[in-house]
């Protein structure tokens, strides 16, 4: 049996899947992986996505961090992939418990997926820093330079950025859902980010599968690796 086939198998006899994803889930939208830097990077910024995306830039250079948000982070006319479909149609047949992920583009959601986990927040959630009032992504989108809510405070993304903490309650629910899964199905990432990549030291099943193009430093652990795009390998799996 391939490892395409042995998923598909555990797919079938489970009622206790949690999904992992990060990135890779995303890019197959169309939306561009931020840590890669490519010439476009390069091109139009003086500085790297890392140091941009950075809690220090954000508070020093809000102007620059806006433009680059604005451009490189705010897809709002992408669209679902197979992956996500296929996710939302196993929580609806009550196979998947939840999907914890990386993303914060709301793709998920779109595609129907109700028990959505965001590690790293939403960019559909935007807050008033001085008033807490809240906006939508359109607020971001619409406004020019540094977005300011009509008490004069800054409109910040509901992201977290680099020095920033992740939302504990989150992270403690995430930590539930994997600690009592059957099957753990890791992809789209290259767990290289912590504290995220550190949440599969919580899974004590025996069926952690891992769904990449490229290798990870967790291979090894894993009871599965299939290699491959997420999404079509989702989509040959069937409802």
């Amino acid at each position: 049996m391939d490892a395409s086939e042995q998923l598909k198998e555990w797919i079938q006899e489970s009622d206790n899947i949690v999904f992992f994803g990060g990135a890779g889930v995303s890019t197959e939208s169309g939306i561009p992986d931020f840590r890669s830097v490519d010439g476009l990077y390069h091109q139009k910024y003086d500085y790297p996505p890392e140091t941009i995306l950075s809690h220090t830039f954000y508070k020093r250079h809000p102007e620059e961090f806006f433009r680059f948000y604005r451009d490189k982070m705010l897809c709002l006319d992408a669209k679902p992939n197979m992956a996500h479909i296929r996710l939302a149609q196993w929580e609806k047949a009550g196979k998947l418990k939840a999907v914890i992920t990386q993303n914060i583009d709301g793709l998920h959601q779109a595609a129907g997926s109700r028990k959505v986990l965001e590690l790293h927040g939403s960019i559909h959630r935007n807050y008033c820093e001085k008033c807490k009032t809240f906006y939508g992504s359109e607020a971001i989108q619409n406004l020019e330079g540094i977005p300011r809510c009509s008490c004069g405070g800054i409109i910040k993304p509901d992201v977290v950025l680099y020095e920033e903490s992740l939302n504990y309650d989150v992270l403690n629910e995430a930590v539930a859902f994997i600690s009592r899964a059957d099957v753990l199905i890791v992809g789209g990432t290259s767990l290289a980010v912590y504290p995220a990549a550190g949440l599969l030291d919580y899974y004590r099943g025996h069926k952690l599968v891992l769904v990449n193009k490229t290798p990870t430093p967790k291979d090894a652990a894993a009871d599965l690796t299939v290699k491959g795009s997420i999404g079509q390998i989702f989509e040959s799996m069937g409802e």
